[in-house]
Parts: C-alpha cells; sequence; structure tokens
C-alpha cells in the first residue's frame, strides 16, 4: 500500500520513459489470455521484472516502433513460452519489492480512471464523515498501522476515516465513476485502489487485517447470493470485518452466513445514522 515517500510508475521501476500494459484493466490483470497476446508482441527487447523470491511480476517487451508493451504477473503466472520469448530475445532482469510494484500497478490504472472517467455528482453529507468515524473508534479504535480492505468504497468515506484513525486501507469498488469522484477530492489514493467485482476480491489481494463494508447495497430474494458471495469474500480475506446495512433482516441474514467461513458475529444498532448504516454487523474470524 502508499507510503508517505513518492511512490514511483510501474515505467521509472522498469527504468523506461514510458510503458503500456497489454491488459486493458486492472481488473483483467488476472486473465491468462493477455498472457499469450504478450507473447505474440513483435519485438526485439525485453525486460523481466521480479519481486525479492524471484518471483516474476512483469515481463516487457519493446516493438519494432520503440513501444514497450508490457503484461503483469502479480495476479497470474507466466507461461513456459513466455519466459521462452524473454530468452529468445535475450532480455534484461529487474528486481523490485512486490509491495512497490503492486502499488505502482494500481496507481497507473486508478490515475487512467480519473483521467478518463467523468465523476459521479458529490451528494456527501459532510455529517457522514463524523457518523463513520464515530462507529470506527467504538468498535475498533486506532488503526495502529493495521491493514484494511474498505468493500465497496464508493467514493472513499470509509477509506479517508481508516487512513486518518491509522489505518493501511486498500479501496475497491466496481463503479468507476464514484472510483473517480474518490479520487478527484483526494477521498481516495490512487496506490491504494481497484476497480474491481467485490465477488472476486481474494483473486487480487492477499490477507488484510480489517475488512469494512460500509452500506452494503439492499438485500433482497434476487441478489442475496452475490451478496452473501461477497460477504464471504471479506470475511475469508480478513480477521475480523464490520458490515453495515439498512434493516435488521438485512444484518440478521449476514449473521447467517458467516458460520460456513468460521466466523461469529455480533449485531447492534448504530443511532448515529438511521439511514445507511443503521444496522452493524461485527464479525470475528474464530478458526
Amino acid at each position: 500500500m502508499s507510503t508517505e515517500r513518492p511512490s514511483p510508475g510501474p515505467a521509472e521501476i522498469l527504468d523506461l520513459d514510458e510503458v503500456w500494459f497489454i491488459e486493458p484493466s486492472f481488473a483483467d490483470l488476472p486473465d491468462e489470455r493477455f498472457t499469450a497476446a504478450l507473447t505474440e508482441v513483435p519485438g526485439d527487447q525485453a525486460r523481466l521484472l521480479i519481486d525479492e523470491e524471484s518471483e516474476p511480476l512483469c515481463m516487457a517487451v519493446c516493438t519494432p516502433d520503440s513501444t514497450w508493451v508490457a503484461g503483469c504477473f502479480q495476479l497470474r503466472p507466466p507461461t513456459a513460452a513466455l519466459i521462452t520469448r524473454f530468452e529468445e530475445l535475450g532480455g534484461d532482469i529487474y528486481q523490485e519489492e512486490r509491495s512497490l510494484w503492486e502499488a505502482a500497478v494500481r496507481g497507473c490504472f486508478s490515475r487512467e480512471i480519473a483521467g478518463q472517467v467523468t465523476p459521479a455528482l458529490e451528494d456527501l453529507n459532510p455529517a457522514r464523515i463524523g457518523m463513520v468515524d464515530s462507529l470506527i473508534a467504538e468498535v475498533w479504535g486506532e488503526g495502529g498501522g493495521r491493514s484494511c480492505i474498505d468493500c465497496g468504497c464508493g467514493s472513499g468515506v470509509g477509506s479517508l476515516v481508516l487512513r486518518e484513525r491509522g489505518f493501511r486501507p486498500l479501496s475497491c469498488d466496481n463503479d468507476p465513476s464514484l472510483l473517480s469522484l474518490g479520487l478527484s477530492t483526494g477521498r481516495l489514493i490512487p496506490e491504494d485502489t481497484m476497480c474491481i467485482d467485490a465477488t472476486l476480491i481474494r483473486d487480487y489481494t492477499g490477507h488484510c487485517d480489517m475488512g469494512m463494508g460500509c452500506m452494503f447495497g439492499e438485500i433482497h430474494d434476487f441478489n442475496a447470493g452475490m451478496w452473501e458471495t461477497i460477504t464471504g469474500e471479506l470475511v475469508l480475506l480478513t480477521d475480523r470485518c464490520l458490515i453495515t446495512v439498512g434493516t435488521r433482516r438485512e444484518a440478521d441474514l449476514i449473521c447467517s452466513w458467516v458460520g460456513q467461513w468460521g466466523a461469529g458475529a455480533r449485531v447492534f444498532e448504530n443511532t448515529r445514522d438511521i439511514i445507511y448504516d443503521r444496522f452493524v454487523c461485527d464479525i470475528v474470524r474464530e478458526d
């Protein structure tokens, strides 16, 4: 996740002036089809980036028109054919910390969203920041540097509160316009933001200490399966998570799900916000 010092971009890490990813979006990084596509890119130079354990993170190929095209491998393995291609090109090997590269890639795709997607209209009630902060303070206290996945982060109110409380939030949502708004207002940090499907969170990140899902959407029979999957992803990724919903029925439903993942939950009413965060599920892994 991001640090206080300026984060280098992918091109800087690869010691290039500019680099283009073959994957069109961050959500596409696990897709193995792009590995095959990179293998077919014509070129006469290559660079392979590895992490501290010598595991591949990225391979870039220089095309005949001097454009560097790269594929990311922090979320999928390279194929033997791709490594053979690198060797045929007599490529150079670079090394970087995995966490630094991951942050650089998130930052690159987030800045693309910020630059290309029209932000959603700002409708934040400033009082909501204090409401969320008070709730986090009551349930979790200070962050102390703990990592936290902010699932369905929207425009970043929860992420902002988490950072100010001393947590290290990793923010995700599947709505580019809300992410663009959060990035433009500074509530979201590019290096700590992902535009992904929340039903697949574990495909994109490893374990986090905490998880938060503020204002989970309305849960009905037709979409309950989706919300159960998202809840499971959040519970299995973290040691403890906090989910807020609008009704007691929804809170009880969430609590009925968590046992299958080795977790227990308590529900309490939150009088700070009687619309969005009225009922709180405090979920703790028991295994």
